[in-house]
């Protein structure tokens, strides 16, 4: 799955097993962090809610991985994983997170890594995906247009789904 963009010369494809050590950046970058407050210490990722994300990646079903690679540097990456975290919809619905770089945002990639995400999990016979996003966070505008539904929702976050058999805008 080597996807190129000629317009940014970047390219989507799967994680590589030798990249795996990526998974603390990227699960860094992931969280969310308004403007003008300080990003919380990298040590966050150690903690065991966090670690759920990345843990023995790859062995279970429903783990997924691709990421953005602009000129051989992965720059972002999007997984999908069932697990009974912030955003379990139930034990058939993965989860998915995603993360790019400060510097590649706001170009389209995170929206392209999403649908092709998407579209891998629908091809595999996954009937929706979740999420789960801060409520101010500007990326919920993106998942919306992707064709994410707010199913839940408490004082800080959305838990969205989207539906990938019929309902999906991928």
């Amino acid at each position: 799955m080597d996807k190129k963009d000629n317009k940014n010369q970047y390219i989507i494809r799967n994680l590589r097993h030798d990249e795996i050590g990526l998974w603390e950046d990227f699960l860094s970058e992931a969280i969310y962090v308004p403007e003008r407050v300080k990003p919380p210490a990298k040590e966050i990722i150690e903690l065991p809610e966090r670690k759920l994300y990345i843990e023995e990646f790859g062995i279970r079903p429903g783990d997924n991985c691709l990421v953005a690679d602009f000129g051989g540097k992965a720059i972002g990456a999007v997984w999908a994983r069932i697990m009974d975290d912030y955003g379990h919809v139930d034990d058939e619905t993965p989860f998915i997170a995603i993360s790019l770089y400060r510097e590649y945002r706001g170009q389209g990639i995170g929206s392209r890594m999403m649908r092709e995400m998407l579209e891998q999990l629908k091809a595999q016979g996954y009937k929706r995906a979740s999420l789960s996003v801060q409520k101010t966070n500007y990326a919920v505008k993106m998942y919306r247009k992707l064709g994410f539904a707010i199913v839940d929702e408490n004082e800080e976050e959305y838990i969205m789904v989207c539906e990938l058999q019929g309902g999906a805008k991928i």
